[in-house]
């Protein structure tokens, strides 16, 4: 071989994934099919769900916001929560122009249930007992349903 390859620039630069000029690599699956949904979103689902079938029964949920945490805040944290067990929902009341809120924490959640149903019949326990607490009713009254397996 009379000539030599130099060799590589080594900068600063990011790396890329175009290693042998066929482009960049695109999305496994096309955004339509349940595969493209990430697990935040199938969570978010879940809640959602679970906000539709309550709403049904108790029109007044319409002024609740319904979020969802990955985990619960530890710094000034508007849930206070004690050091027994990591919450799995919260709320907080409405006030000063707020509307009140249901929180409900995905990471604690996926941790405690192993497949799908699972973890949307414990999904719907949370949403059914922190609008309990809100509305002031026992959560059997909420949904009567609830407990059952």
């Amino acid at each position: 071989m009379d000539s030599p390859v130099p060799p590589r620039a080594t900068g600063p630069g990011p790396r890329r994934r175009d290693r042998h000029g066929r482009g960049m690599r695109g999305p496994i699956a096309p955004p339509q099919v349940p595969l493209a949904a990430s697990r935040a979103d199938l969570f978010a689902d879940l809640v959602q769900d679970s906000v539709e079938r309550l709403e049904r029964r108790w029109p007044q949920l319409a002024d609740i916001d319904f979020l969802v945490l990955e985990v619960p805040r530890l710094d000034g944290a508007e849930i206070p929560w004690n050091d027994e067990a990591v919450p799995l929902g919260g709320t907080v009341p409405a006030r000063e122009g707020r509307r009140a809120r249901v929180v409900v924490y995905r990471r604690p959640v996926e941790i405690r249930t192993k497949g799908r149903d699972e973890r949307a019949a414990l999904v719907h326990e949370i949403v059914v007992e922190q609008v309990a607490e809100l509305l002031g009713l026992t959560p059997e009254t909420v949904d009567p349903r609830y407990g059952e397996d």
